[in-house]
């Protein structure tokens, strides 16, 4: 990682330096917004990226509960194989789909569950997945803040107020809320149940993403109308910039999950070494 790491973040830099430029200065302006339109290409793919964070931690959470016990282990081994057969086979079997849902997301989503599950559940041992859901609460917290902050400056000039309790907006902000509260438990529990207890917690969170995205099919709401799928459209320029910085997004947020990942396993280990000399000292003494 010492090696790999600063060239890595000199890349990040760069490819994060040249998606702004896109937002900025290549994607086309849009016509009834203007310029503050451009606030587009980090509030969504921060709210993507938080999105995924979050699904991964969910994923991590779960199997931090199920590992221990061989029957809850094989059995959401099953659960993911047939969310995965389930999302392919209702791309046949309901037709039409519901307004806004497409087919092909539909089956991509469910084999990306399935994927996603064995994948961490191939590479990261038990307590591993512990790391890897606090580390991508974290991470997912920081892009869901930034979500939070660029709504309200998008919405000011275009809606004329700050802030509306409109369902999307709400749904985000108890979203927001549940992760900080996950944290806050991680990182002021003492309690040797605190990890089950704040994956048990992670898990009821991670039912909230859902609610968030499909909130402007469900409810009226004053939330902007997907611009891709449901029925939306979007100039292929501005998707073109959208996608760059999500793409740039993603390897930051990659970058910041590896560093902190590293950074709480060396912590755990330095923790565990103090508990062994705390434990070894009163023999030392008796010796």
């Amino acid at each position: 990682m010492k090696r790999a790491f600063p060239i890595l973040a000199v890349l990040c830099v760069a490819f994060l330096g040249f998606a702004t430029y896109e937002g900025l200065f290549v994607a086309p302006t849009e016509r009834t917004m203007g310029d503050v339109q451009r606030i587009f290409y980090y509030h969504v793919p921060s709210a993507w990226t938080a999105f995924l964070l979050f699904f991964l931690n969910f994923i991590a959470s779960i199997q931090y509960l199920v590992r221990g016990n061989d029957f809850a282990d094989r059995f959401a081994k099953w659960v993911a194989v047939l969310v995965g057969a389930a999302g392919c086979i209702a791309v046949f079997a309901i037709k039409p789909m519901p307004a806004g849902i497409e087919p092909s997301s539909v089956a991509t989503t469910a084999l990306a569950i399935t994927g996603l599950y064995f994948l961490i559940r191939k590479y990261f041992p038990e307590e591993r997945t512990d790391v890897l859901a606090l580390v991508t609460a974290e991470v997912g917290v920081v892009f869901c803040t930034v979500v939070l902050v660029t709504g309200p400056l998008w919405a000011r000039p275009v809606w004329g107020i700050w802030w509306t309790w409109d369902i999307r907006l709400t749904s985000t902000l108890v979203l927001w809320l549940i992760y900080v509260s996950y944290l806050v438990l991680r990182r002021f529990s003492t309690s040797g149940q605190t990890p089950s207890v704040a994956a048990a917690l992670a898990v009821f969170g991670a039912l909230d993403v859902p609610l968030v995205y499909f909130s402007i099919w469900v409810f009226r709401t004053q939330h902007p109308q997907p611009v891709i799928g449901g029925g939306g459209s979007i100039d292929p320029r501005m998707l073109h910039v959208l996608l760059i910085n999500w793409l740039a997004f993603l390897f930051f947020a990659a970058l910041l999950c590896w560093a902190r990942y590293e950074l709480e396993i060396f912590q755990r280990q330095v923790e565990e070494t103090h508990v062994l000399e705390s434990l070894l000292e009163p023999e030392n003494k008796q010796s």
